[in-house]
């Protein structure tokens, strides 16, 4: 069975549900193929502490604001029920619990097969799969012992997650030093770090400071303009008590760049070592694309929600929202 439609959308999260949103005010016929069983279970999945990085106005999709204070941060839990309860309220064609196995092109049209059998015949298609694919495992880890439990921040959950004694987090990105916090209340956490990194105040002035950074334009600032280069070498986020001084403060080990694990032994770039119980790594992701047999030079293939993609808003939610006009606009000429 093979059905059709103008645009075919792959990812129902964020930027995926915005893209179709677009599309459903354009009238265009269109389906979004989304691998989780539900609408926004990508976010439920994620660490029980995560909050939005961004405050609620900057974090609603296009047609629905995000109930709650303007100025808080939703929890995963809330913005997940956001994305579901958005999904219904406008009707969107989200078909969840299937998988696109592959994506190919004919000479007029692309085919996308999907892992319950039938496939779809689109005229474009918005890649939204995201930024968050497959997480990144160091080549080093193989010099680590089977008594030690590696993680990731995909699947770390919570202090029940990881065994008893010291525990070692590579990375102090966001992610990482969240984690740092939440387990330093009950293990020994040593911390490992990477790149320096800029971390902005939580609010100027009584505002958030995402909120001046939209205003003054940094947000849109591209990857290939002097202030989007600054901003990529030193990932600047949010203050709100994870500077390295606070983690110190609150019990958590920092030390520099991960060296080599052996064993049940880490060793750092000073020469210091530890013993590490759980091994949690927080280092990135890699983009997870083969099931794309499509030449990206081609038209008609278009990818919305990266970090980058147009400037430094585009991996947020709310430059999936502002992205998805451009990109939306650019499939339908594409389908034609």
């Amino acid at each position: 069975m093979i059905e059709k439609v103008d645009v075919l959308v792959i990812g129902g999260g964020q930027a995926g549900l915005a893209a179709s949103w677009r599309l459903q005010q354009a009238g265009a016929s269109h389906a979004v193929i989304d691998a989780s069983d539900k609408v926004g279970d990508s976010w439920r999945r994620r660490y029980h502490s995560l909050t939005l990085f961004t405050p609620r106005h900057l974090s609603a999709l296009p047609g629905s604001p995000l109930p709650g204070d303007p100025n808080g941060y939703a929890t995963r839990i809330e913005f997940a029920d956001y994305l579901q309860t958005y999904a219904a309220r406008h009707g969107l064609p989200v078909m969840s619990g299937t998988k696109v196995i592959r994506l190919s092109k004919t000479t007029k049209d692309f085919i996308a097969e999907l892992d319950n059998g039938p496939m779809v015949e689109a005229g474009s298609v918005i890649v939204c799969t995201g930024a968050f694919q497959q997480p990144i495992v160091p080549g080093l880890a193989s010099g680590i012992s089977t008594d030690v439990v590696q993680l990731t921040v995909s699947n770390y959950r919570n202090s029940m997650s990881v065994r008893p004694g010291p525990v070692l987090i590579v990375g102090d990105g966001a992610s990482g030093r969240d984690i740092a916090i939440d387990l330093v209340k009950t293990h020994k956490v040593v911390l490992a770090t990477g790149k320096p990194r800029r971390l902005f105040p939580e609010r100027i002035l009584g505002r958030s400071t995402w909120t001046w950074m939209d205003r003054l334009g940094l947000l849109s600032a591209s990857a290939t303009s002097p202030l989007g280069r600054i901003m990529q070498a030193t990932d600047p986020f949010p203050d709100r008590g994870r500077s390295l001084t606070a983690l110190r403060e609150l019990g958590v080990e920092v030390r520099p760049r991960l060296d080599r694990v052996e064993g049940r032994t880490a060793w750092f770039g000073n020469g210091s070592r530890a013993d590490v119980n759980t091994l949690i790594w927080a280092v990135g992701y890699w983009n997870h694309d083969d099931w794309i047999d499509v030449d990206r030079s081609k038209t008609g293939i278009f990818f919305l929600g990266r970090p980058w993609q147009r400037n430094r808003a585009s991996g947020l939610i709310v430059g999936a929202g502002r992205d998805s006009e451009m990109v939306v606009k650019a499939a339908l000429e594409a389908a034609g």
